[in-house]
């Protein structure tokens, strides 16, 4: 373990020391016709600290249901998306350098940069206590990259509008990381950290209700109706928490409540009503949507644990997929539902053409970014686990102390 502890001294610090230069010098740099000045922008900045608290704060204690990975999941939390932060206003100003437009630092691209890192926390919850920090480091860059990407071709393509391909951000999240996990070996059979405790469930609920506040103000800050996305992702997720109890005690064998369904349900209805927040014009079908991600969650989580995750030989630590993915499907179905109803009844159902148009291209940017995100996972997981970058043994997942000095031994920890 020493000589391990030693190799990272030697690659974590200077990775990054030479990727935080890097961007300082690319900053100072410049792309032609990109502005290094700064704009005002309508995001405020009220809006803005509650996205950093959601992913800094709320995410980071989220992912902290490990017994014996709770340095680990914070700290690694925060370095990722601190370092994302600055990687992502890069990737925006060289896809705005590449579009031949204009652009200034301003609250609206560092908003965008903050809330692509989502993209990052998600697929590392897919992958929590098997990658090391280099490996993180280096999917964290990849990942984004991949992102803008997928986001680009949105855009530019499929002609899905901006904030539209930014609430992308869970689908790409869930199915990279699913990718990404697939590529890790399976910890042995014996192996008991990979379970939680009742202190790390507690840490973990208080992340979600740190999540759940501040998911409102995550839907609305890049859209133009605020108000209509804040209420009916209040009310999608009100529906989906008072669910998520009820369901949990239906499915359980002695009628109790379990930890790990509200954890995970609570939050599905943000995630589903996300794509269509700013356009639905009636409460109840915010509220249906929150109540069928919950449902979706909770009898997600009984199958794909039971049948999917042994069939593939999937291990999802921190159950991105049935907390983030299965709503997000959800979400981007329910979206051209609704924008075909809604379309058909202002046209009285005549220029089908146009509407059959809307259609194909909201599902093909929903098939695009699910494809994208599984090809580049299953590539950036190849690539991470080559001997360079030092992949941990399997005997050492989910295990603090193979990162983090204790001035004491892990009794009771």
């Amino acid at each position: 373990m020493p000589s391990r502890h030693r190799s990272f001294r030697c690659s974590v610090p200077w990775l990054v020391l030479l990727l935080q230069a890097l961007l300082l010098l690319r900053s100072f740099l410049g792309f032609p016709g990109v502005s290094d000045t700064y704009s005002s922008s309508s995001s405020s900045y009220p809006e803005f600290q509650d996205v950093t608290h959601m992913v800094i704060f709320g995410f980071g204690f989220f992912l902290m249901v490990l017994r014996r990975y709770g340095f680990s999941s914070t700290g690694f939390n925060f370095l990722l998306v601190v370092l994302g932060v600055q990687c992502s206003v890069l990737a925006e100003d060289l896809l705005v350098f590449l579009k031949g437009e204009q652009n200034e630092v301003g609250m609206e691209s560092l908003t965008k940069a903050v809330m692509s890192t989502t993209a990052v926390v998600i697929s590392t919850g897919a992958v929590l206590g098997k990658a090391n920090p280099v490996q993180l480091i280096v999917m964290t860059l990849v990942e984004l990259i991949f992102f803008y990407v997928s986001r680009c071709i949105n855009g530019t393509f499929l002609e899905v509008p901006d904030y539209l391909t930014m609430m992308h951000v869970y689908l790409f999240g869930a199915y990279f990381g699913l990718a990404l996990a697939s590529r890790f070996p399976e910890p042995p059979p014996g192996l008991d950290k990979n379970r939680s405790t009742p202190k790390s469930e507690l840490f973990s609920v208080l992340g979600t209700v740190f999540v759940w506040v501040f998911w409102p103000s995550f839907n609305s800050i890049l859209v133009d109706s605020k108000e209509k996305a804040v209420l009916n992702t209040y009310l999608a997720l009100a529906v989906s928490a008072v669910a998520a109890f009820m369901l949990s005690a239906l499915t359980s064998k002695d009628g109790k409540f379990r930890m790990a369904h509200i954890r995970s349900a609570v939050l599905a209805g943000g995630v589903a009503v996300s794509y269509s927040a700013q356009g639905i014009h009636h409460p109840w079908i915010a509220m249906i949507l929150g109540l069928l991600a919950s449902v979706i969650t909770i009898l997600g989580a009984h199958c794909v644990q039971r049948c999917l995750n042994p069939a593939l030989k999937l291990q999802d630590t921190s159950g991105v997929h049935f907390t983030f993915g299965l709503p997000a499907v959800l979400g981007a179905v329910a979206t051209v539902v609704l924008r075909v109803v809604e379309g058909g009844i202002e046209t009285r159902w005549n220029e089908l053409s146009s509407l059959g148009y809307t259609a194909f291209f909201n599902i093909g940017a929903f098939c695009q970014t699910i494809s994208t995100a599984l090809i580049t996972g299953l590539i950036t997981g190849l690539i991470l686990n080559i001997k360079l970058l030092k992949a941990v043994h399997v005997s050492k997942y989910f295990d603090d102390q193979f990162y983090w000095e204790f001035p004491h031994l892990s009794v009771g920890f």
